[in-house]
């Protein structure tokens, strides 16, 4: 098939890409610098450089197309601009259905969030802040489509992570990353249960959702079910680095309205925010057993991902002992 990957230069889409091609597929990759990510890349992968927030790029790049991959969003948790998130998450699938329905195309995944789903223990969606909540609204949208005859399959990545860029679409990267680098001041809401789901693993989830589900269908591309203490319980098993200390929940909030200042005042991302703290009050479990069943889903455990993570980390990493780990840091250095 030839797949229009929407977002298909983001740390999730390009993965996509990638296992798009694995299985013999055609992909477009259409983003804002598809040309200049992508274009010589060759293998068979098409580049066309569009904004989702523009209907006719969109719809053009979609001509010819047997397939749709929806996977661009504005994944941050604060931009200066608050509406680019409604014109991303939401004007972006809406575009995307009109497209779809304007070519006739009866293949379209459309890459949701477990953030777009309650909580354990809730009954509905939060909107804790601006990307939470617009992605609810975007699946509040998606659902509508599909009553109206859309052909599409909903997927709700975890957490994910995995090897490469350190972005905020792989976030356990990042943080594995800082706090080997004695970067991480600590964790918030560390014994709180998240989905892991390794990167490939929700890559080639999304392909066989294209191949094999029924439009209408909704499938959890999870992972392990773990804290984000145990995630670093392994970091350290792995490396001997100790534990990040746990910072309190009200600490963490009084922090996020400093840093929702700081961010008003210069235009830097904050560290955290009020909104990422609430998101850190609960439990975001998912059960991926029907992706498992119908697609041929698989979950890589959290210990092997954090070890390939750990291995490229020490790669990149000058002075590392042997066997891969970072030497400790020396107390002349050590904060």
């Amino acid at each position: 098939m030839r797949v229009l990957v929407t977002g298909g230069t983001g740390y999730l889409g390009s993965a996509i890409v990638a296992a798009l091609c694995r299985a013999g597929h055609r992909p477009v990759v259409f983003a804002r610098r598809a040309t200049a990510t992508v274009g010589s890349a060759g293998g068979g992968v098409e580049a066309v450089d569009g904004d989702v927030r523009d209907a006719v790029a969109l719809a053009h790049a979609a001509r010819g197309c047997d397939g749709v991959v929806h996977a661009a969003a504005l994944v941050s948790i604060w931009q200066r601009d608050r509406t680019a998130f409604h014109a991303i998450n939401v004007g972006g699938l809406s575009n995307a259905v009109s497209a779809v329905r304007e070519h006739g195309i009866r293949r379209f995944v459309y890459t949701s969030s477990f953030l777009a789903l309650p909580p354990a223990g809730a009954a509905v969606p939060l909107a804790s802040n601006d990307y939470q909540r617009t992605k609810a609204d975007a699946q509040r949208l998606a659902d509508r489509a599909i009553a109206d005859g859309a052909p599409l399959v909903c997927v709700f990545p975890g957490v994910i992570y995995g090897p490469g860029p350190r972005t905020e679409g792989n976030l356990l990267g990042r943080l594995v990353a800082d706090h080997l680098a004695a970067r991480l001041p600590g964790l918030a809401g560390c014994r709180r249960v998240w989905s892991f789901a390794w990167v490939e693993d929700v890559a080639r989830g999304h392909v066989a959702a294209l191949e094999r589900a029924s439009p209408g269908a909704r499938y959890a591309l999870g992972g392990e079910n773990a804290s984000q203490r145990r995630a670093f319980e392994i970091v350290r098993d792995l490396t001997g680095r100790a534990l990040p200390r746990s910072i309190p929940l009200p600490v963490a909030y009084v922090a996020g309205l400093a840093e929702e200042w700081r961010a008003r005042l210069t235009g830097a991302l904050p560290i955290v925010t009020r909104g990422s703290v609430e998101i850190l009050r609960h439990d975001w479990p998912l059960d991926s057993t029907a992706a498992v069943c119908d697609l041929g889903y698989r979950l890589t455990p959290l210990r092997d991902g954090i070890a390939r993570v750990v291995a490229e980390l020490a790669d990149e990493t000058p002075g590392t002992r042997k066997g891969g780990l970072p030497h400790p840091p020396s107390r002349r250095g050590a904060r």
